[in-house]
């Protein structure tokens, strides 16, 4: 029988304490090309406000990784890249509201959310992106990362684009995380947040490319190929797609492309002109090649637009016509496909499932003990885009 109350005021009870640092297994970059090696780390998880803790389940692996692992991109060593993650939220902090534990989410670029490019809904051109990206640190240059088992090691450079989750657990923050349905799995989704978003978003947000115009892609990796998949979502054409593999434009046709164009057998430019009757409507570059920007812009139609896309090293430079651009032509940069993550991942997911966008035939799933394969046979083109399942 269950004792008579007291009428007394309950006793004051507490929730257990939260635990303010956890162990993650992540894979460290220590040297230029060096390979990814497994350490055992701690990541201080007391969160700050805005902050998100998510256990990583998968995490796509980028080019943009590669360019950093081999200093093509001046981010400091030792690091924990990654940044295509997508998991479960274990926590949140006091200031999040639309993020709750449990949440599946895919995680994206990081962002100030204060300059005026942020407040002004244009996030992917933060004043501070390449700091808040590629600076190792948050922007106040605190580090959660330390190596060893109880976190008194060294420090290890981490939030990578806000997330650095080539490790079990991502400290993330809310401008940067976006929920999605628990019913698609999660290594299936996570190369939205980077890649298929860029790639698509530079023809449905940036270019906002209408029915009936000319589309090029130049280069047909998963960026390219989320633009021609995008492209035949818009209703462009033709859709032209320019590589040297041949595997790969045989791909781009399966998705949308109406022709391909080998570079390497054929004069780009004039087949381009050809295809189109005069030139291109948009001209998307994604090798990051100069010589592929000055092609770009020599295949445009007067007031034509050539977007450039690909990540490029530091100081590359490009020579481009300048009369051409007396004819209306516009050259412009394109950054995360303009995207506003929150919003525009879903439109994907929707995409998708009307089966309009069938991005789940570029994806190659790896270990996550493979990541140094999954690096190698993204350098080589042997896959598109590799997933590491990292987690449950």
């Amino acid at each position: 029988m269950a004792a008579a109350s007291s009428g007394g005021p309950a006793p004051h009870t507490q929730d257990a304490p939260r635990p303010t640092a956890s162990p993650v297994r992540a894979a460290v970059v220590r040297e230029k090309g060096g390979p990814f090696a497994f350490e055992d780390l701690v990541l201080d998880t007391a969160l700050r406000p805005d902050e998100v803790l998510v256990r990583v389940v998968a995490t796509g692996v980028c080019q943009t990784d590669v360019h950093v692992r081999d200093q093509a991109l001046p981010v400091p060593l030792p690091a924990v890249l990654g940044h295509e993650g997508a998991g479960v939220v274990e926590r949140v902090g006091a200031g999040v509201t639309s993020i709750a534990p449990g949440d599946h989410v895919v995680m994206s670029y990081q962002s100030c959310g204060q300059c005026t490019p942020c407040r002004s809904g244009n996030p992917a051109y933060c004043a501070l992106s390449f700091p808040a990206n590629f600076g190792g640190s948050r922007l106040d240059g605190s580090n959660a990362l330390r190596r060893g088992t109880d976190g008194d090691g060294e420090s290890v450079h981490g939030h990578f684009f806000g997330q650095s989750s080539f490790a079990t657990l991502s400290l993330a923050t809310e401008r940067n995380v976006v929920k999605v349905p628990e019913d698609l799995p999660l290594d299936l989704l996570a190369p939205l947040g980077c890649g298929l978003q860029t790639g698509a978003g530079a023809v449905l947000n940036s270019l906002a490319v209408p029915a009936g115009s000319s589309v090029v892609v130049i280069g047909t990796g998963t960026v390219g190929l989320a633009a021609v998949m995008a492209a035949k979502v818009a209703g462009a054409s033709p859709i032209i797609a320019v590589d040297i593999v041949p595997e790969r434009l045989d791909l781009a046709r399966d998705l949308g492309a109406t022709h391909a164009v080998n570079a390497k057998d054929e004069d780009t430019a004039a087949r381009i002109v050809e295809i189109t009757g005069g030139g291109a409507d948009y001209v998307l570059e994604i090798t990051a090649r100069p010589e592929m920007l000055t092609l770009a812009v020599d295949s445009l139609a007067p007031l034509g637009t050539a977007a450039l896309i690909g990540g490029a090293p530091a100081g590359a430079h490009a020579p481009v016509n300048m009369n051409a651009l007396l004819g209306g032509r516009t050259v412009r940069g394109v950054a995360q496909g303009d995207s506003i993550p929150q919003l525009f991942i879903p439109q994907l997911i929707d995409l998708y499932r009307a089966g309009r966008f069938p991005f789940d035939r570029l994806v190659t799933h790896y270990g996550f003990d493979e990541i140094n394969e999954a690096v190698t046979d993204t350098r080589t083109g042997a896959a598109i885009k590799p997933v590491l399942r990292i987690g449950a």
